[in-house]
């Protein structure tokens, strides 16, 4: 006779110790160790501007295109949303490729694909050749959120993810700040292809310093990593919950159509912003191109000390609700509001200043709301929730572009459709702003969530 197989349950230190680590109550780390989690934290940020850069470079790059290519701007904008809908798709990959292949290889061949992606339209430049590539592209890209979050946070304790992940949130502004001018300037001088030709540069380079420095960190593991560093059984037992259990909470929900909503505009800034200010607003090219970077240096600043103070402030004790759901919320309402008011703005140098603060509010509450995210699940799933979340949130990157370019087209003017446009995404924000102060409460659903671990 034979005894029928059951299900190994967690036991109950198993999950007090998860508990635990996803409380963040973890004893101080030697210096070194802190130093080698900030170093490999900035080259993950190294990888989200290259990240960042090869989605903005078709905003850099647009009218020169067009010009090329007889292309409207309904056609720009389905080139920007289709790269959106292959990064919806590639996101939910990211858990899988977390189980199958260390971090290591599976950010190494990403960024390798992104760079040869970039390279069919520098070798046959057409409409469906663009279309092709800028998929291609953001079905690549699409995994590398979750899994360079996962990477950086597996040195962070949960308590402190807020400041890294502003800083790879902050990798869009650094992009934007950074990487966005010089593109622009590379364009105007020796044309568009050398743009896109240094950006692949940039991802193989990445590779190279890479491969031989990184290692993963205690705070997160994954299969690969108890198999790399041969885990004793009570690692591999680590509590896990059912999937559906983590994403019908009312947090992640309520989340994931803010951040959609998040992404909606972050897309239309990065497919339309330099257009807005060439076209629209009567600036030259190469001035549109730097002055890209204004919206993200609002944003930027934003980012990094409601980030950083509100690590301080959880570590003392404050609500993960009132740091992490209502202060970014908050941030998105003043955002979508400032935004409404830009049809009515005929000064070019007043409605810059608006796109810039509205942005940058806007932009500061996506690390917080990630860091929410990954607050609720158990550490062997983050990378599978982030997936999943991200993944959501490119459905906003899927509508804003496609729109704005209809709303465009539509217009009597560049410059009414793109104002048209941003006060449209801007009240959508708000709408899904105050969804989110009303359901999210992350104190509530981490406990909910948890209670599963004891059952399963």
């Amino acid at each position: 006779m034979t005894t029928p197989r059951t299900t190994p349950k967690a036991t109950p230190r198993q999950v007090a110790t998860h508990q635990q680590a996803s409380s963040g109550t973890t004893a101080p780390e030697p210096l070194e160790s802190r130093r080698r989690a900030w170093g490999l934290t900035s080259l993950l940020v190294f990888l989200t501007v290259i990240n960042w850069g090869d989605k903005a470079v078709l905003g850099i790059i647009a009218q020169p295109l067009s010009k090329e290519l007889g292309l409207t701007a309904s056609q720009i904008g389905l080139v920007g949303s289709l790269f959106f809908l292959t990064f919806t798709i590639g996101g939910f990959f990211s858990g899988a490729i977390a189980r199958i292949t260390t971090l290591r290889w599976a950010l190494a061949v990403l960024a390798l694909l992104w760079s040869a992606a970039m390279l069919p339209m520098v070798i046959t430049a057409s409409f469906a050749v663009l279309v092709i590539s800028r998929m291609l592209l953001g079905l690549a890209e699409g995994p590398s959120g979750p899994l360079t979050h996962t990477a950086a946070f597996s040195w962070h304790p949960p308590a402190k993810r807020g400041l890294p992940g502003a800083l790879l949130a902050g990798s869009a502004s650094l992009a934007k700040i950074a990487v966005a001018p010089a593109l622009a300037f590379v364009t105007v001088t020796w044309g568009w292809r050398a743009a896109v030709v240094c950006m692949a540069v940039l991802g193989v380079l990445w590779c190279v310093l890479w491969l031989p420095l990184w290692s993963q960190g205690p705070y997160i593991r994954g299969g690969k990593r108890r198999e790399e560093a041969g885990a004793s059984a009570a690692e591999t037992d680590e509590p896990a919950v059912p999937w559906i259990r983590i994403f019908r909470t009312r947090t992640f929900i309520s989340c994931t159509m803010l951040v959609m909503a998040i992404y909606a505009i972050v897309a239309v800034v990065l497919t339309w912003l330099p257009s807005y200010f060439e076209v629209g607003l009567g600036y030259s090219r190469l001035q549109a191109g730097s002055m890209f970077a204004f919206p993200s240096i609002a944003g930027l600043i934003l980012m990094l000390i409601l980030s950083s103070s509100g690590d301080r402030l959880t570590s003392r004790g404050a609500t993960s609700r009132l740091i992490r759901i209502i202060v970014p919320s908050v941030g998105v309402l003043v955002s979508g509001m400032i935004m409404v008011f830009l049809p009515y703005v005929s000064a070019p140098a007043l409605a810059v200043a608006i796109v810039s603060v509205g942005y940058g509010f806007l932009a500061s509450g996506y690390p917080l709301i990630i860091a929410t995210i990954s607050e609720i699940c158990p550490p062997r799933q983050t990378a599978g929730t982030l997936g999943v979340f991200m993944a959501m949130m490119g459905i906003g990157g899927l509508i804003g572009p496609y729109v704005t370019g209809r709303i465009v087209d539509a217009a009597d003017t560049p410059a009414a459709g793109y104002a048209t446009a941003f006060q449209a995404f801007g009240l959508v924000a708000v709408l899904f702003a105050f969804g989110t102060l009303i359901f999210a409460n992350p104190e509530r659903d981490k406990e909910i969530v948890w209670k599963a671990t004891s059952r399963t």
